[in-house]
């Protein structure tokens, strides 16, 4: 346990990065606006996601719908935690990827708890064809999520 206090750090870290960047938007742009930051590519585009990573269900509206993602969330979490204290210390690039998970596990958590919705404004786009809006959370399981299969699609043995 000792040896897991850096990626608790690293967690904290990206929890509060992702915490700061949505009170950032939340406060200077105004809901369904942006700003424009790469013409024809990137904008910061305020929006509230109700569902889950990348817009997922986020129409529909319904309180079990949310109370499925909030359950979902949770056991996610507890299986991450579970396996990253399994997980034998030597094993740092499965760890990072599990930590990278969590933080954003959490990060949207917290949201979808207190708020009842994510802040997402990452918003990349070409013509008319955008991907989903997201944010730092929603990167970091992504990341982690990459890493991961990277790193069982290469393991050897």
């Amino acid at each position: 346990m000792k040896k897991s206090w850096p990626y608790l750090l690293f967690v904290v870290s990206m929890l509060i990065l992702d915490q700061l960047t949505k009170i950032i938007i939340a406060r200077n742009i105004p809901l369904y606006s942006h700003i424009r930051i790469i013409p024809g590519f990137f904008d910061l585009t305020h929006i509230r996601n109700r569902g889950a990573i990348f817009g997922f269900f986020s129409q529909s509206g319904s309180r079990a719908i949310h109370l499925f993602l909030l359950a979902a969330s949770l056991v996610a979490l507890v299986l991450i935690i579970y396996y990253f204290l399994k997980i034998s210390p030597d094993k740092k690039l499965i760890k990072i990827s599990l930590s990278l998970i969590l933080a954003g596990a959490l990060g949207n958590l917290f949201d979808r708890c207190i708020q009842g919705y994510v802040v997402d404004f990452l918003d990349f786009y070409v013509r008319n064809w955008h991907w989903p809006t997201f944010n730092v959370a929603d990167s970091c399981i992504s990341i982690g999520a990459f890493l991961l299969v990277i790193i069982f699609f290469f393991k050897r043995g």
